[in-house]
């Protein structure tokens, strides 16, 4: 087998490839003789059919499949005899394919970038030192009383927190528009979720009450048709309701899992949930600037096959997550966070080649055990993940990002920021971008 290459790109190359005509010849002349036993033919008992007559019939079609067959092989031969590392499948341009004659071919496909890992020396990651205080503790309290609370009808006039259950028909110029009717439409007053001018026509409105209101929409509201638009809307309001905020009790308690249903054992059960979130918080923190930092200093093409992958991959794993079919999504919206993706994979791979980082089963084995406090059954959950291959390379990837981030903190200047539980875990889309999922390579 005779091999060239061309390099037609900084990560694309073009391979020829010659393969010798007997190589192929044997193979096809082998198969007919195989065929000659099964073949059925008038004037000829079976298994005597001519071997010519046989090829005549049956050899294009043999040919055809050995020679795909041999080009498959043979490229992945090929490669590996050039130390090519490729990505994806080749693009196949044949050349000579015919009986008798060396089978030619050229394939033209991406390899994987060469990257020289860069020094992580002179940056700065900030690392935000919280604790969770007895005030975090109340507050997150009130915060679950309120998931829990109820509603409960009154007879008066709807005020702020109130829930306001209305009819509506909302119209611009007499004319109705999209989305501008609904019946028995459940508002909370004060949970900005609706236009202002919409909850405010509500406030002091009873049960039968009706009345036509004006509704501006913002100059950016999302809807060409109404943004900056004046609309008039009817609306009949159906029922109020106030909230019933339930009591610190026993029954309260043992609602969140706690056996004894005893204040102090709730307050503790809560910080640990809270302590647990706020450490991996801190850390997600750290993770996403240490993969900016990596981001920003290595540049290199990106093969598109993988960007292709991943893009099919966010599909999967936002129709998993949301429960609804998201594969209408255009790739072009997911193109620059799956670049984004891929290209962290690449580095991190690298990373791990270069420095020989290992899986850690004791790490791992912690990895697992610190999930699995956190369900109800620890047991159950650590059985699943033993028998699951693909949920527990979940956990194995974990941990290498994890040795990642040692990896690079060795590196980097790390300061220290005082801050609170809120602030942690609630900080500006500005500061810090929600976490990558790194796309490591195979």
């Amino acid at each position: 087998m005779q091999v060239s290459v061309e390099a037609t790109g900084s990560i694309q190359r073009k391979m020829t490839i010659t393969v010798p005509s007997e190589n192929i010849d044997q193979e096809v002349d082998k198969r007919l003789k195989e065929m000659r036993s099964k073949v059925r033919l008038d004037g000829f008992r079976p298994g005597r059919v001519p071997l010519s007559v046989v090829k005549k019939m049956h050899g294009v079609g043999v040919y055809q499949d050995v020679a795909s067959t041999m080009i498959q092989s043979s490229f992945f031969d090929a490669a590996k005899q050039e130390d090519l590392r490729v990505v994806g499948f080749p693009e196949i341009e044949a050349k000579t394919i015919e009986y008798g004659k060396d089978l030619e071919y050229s394939a033209t496909f991406d390899i994987y970038p060469e990257i020289k890992i860069a020094s992580l020396e002179g940056k700065t990651v900030t690392k935000q030192v919280a604790e969770v205080t007895d005030a975090d503790i109340d507050k997150m309290i009130e915060t679950l009383r309120n998931q829990q609370k109820e509603w409960v009808d009154v007879d008066r006039a709807a005020q702020e927190g109130d829930l306001v259950t209305v009819d509506f028909d909302g119209t611009i110029d007499s004319k109705a528009f999209e989305a501008g009717k609904a019946k028995d439409f459940q508002v909370e007053l004060g949970a900005n979720r609706m236009l202002p001018d919409f909850e405010a026509a509500l406030v002091g409105m009873k049960a039968g009450d009706e009345k036509t209101a004006d509704v501006n929409f913002p100059e950016d509201y999302q809807s060409e048709e109404l943004k900056g638009k004046t609309a008039q809307f009817a609306l009949t309001v159906k029922k109020v309701q106030e909230p019933k905020i339930p009591e610190i009790d026993e029954e309260f308690i043992k609602r969140f899992g706690v056996e004894d249903g005893t204040v102090e054992s709730f307050r503790k059960n809560i910080a640990e949930n809270m302590e647990r979130e706020l450490k991996n918080k801190i850390t997600a923190n750290i993770k996403t600037q240490v993969m900016d930092h990596l981001a920003d200093l290595h540049e290199f093409d990106i093969p598109a096959a993988l960007v292709t992958d991943e893009i099919k991959h966010m599909h999967q794993e936002m129709t998993q997550n949301t429960g609804n079919d998201m594969s209408s999504i255009p790739d072009e919206l997911l193109k620059d966070q799956a670049e984004r993706r891929v290209k962290l994979g690449l580095i991190v791979g690298e990373i791990i080649r270069q420095n020989d980082i290992k899986k850690d089963p004791i790490k791992v084995d912690t990895k697992l055990k610190e999930l699995a406090s956190t369900y109800e059954d620890p047991n159950a959950l650590i059985d699943y993940y033993r028998n699951n291959q693909q949920a527990m390379q979940t956990i194995e990837a974990a941990v290498m990002e994890d040795a990642i981030i040692d990896w690079a903190l060795e590196q980097v200047t790390v300061e220290e920021k005082v801050s609170n539980f809120d602030s942690v875990m609630n900080r500006n889309a500005q500061d810090i971008k929600s976490s990558d999922n790194v796309k490591q390579p195979e």
